[in-house]
């Protein structure tokens, strides 16, 4: 059996790596610490909260999950 394929989590991995990538630039490049650790935080648990959503236990479960996740992305992008 094929497995399908879920653009949320293909996303979000290829988010969470740029953000990773941005975290190191700011840290190393321009010794920015404190907005770098809070982008770096937010930016990740978007993928893990999708994670999480796909083994929820209910469709309120998974509703919740996935709009923790689209909160930590608004926080992001407001960083």
């Amino acid at each position: 059996m094929m497995k399908r394929e879920n653009v949320l989590v293909e996303k979000s991995l290829s988010f969470a790596v740029r953000v990773v990538k941005l975290y190191k630039y700011l840290c190393e490049e321009k010794k920015e610490y404190v907005m770098s650790k809070q982008i770096s935080r937010s930016g990740t648990a978007i993928g893990a909260l999708i994670r999480e959503a796909q083994n929820a236990e209910s469709s309120k479960d998974f509703i919740h999950k996935l709009s923790i996740a689209q909160k930590e992305c608004d926080e992001t992008c407001n960083c």
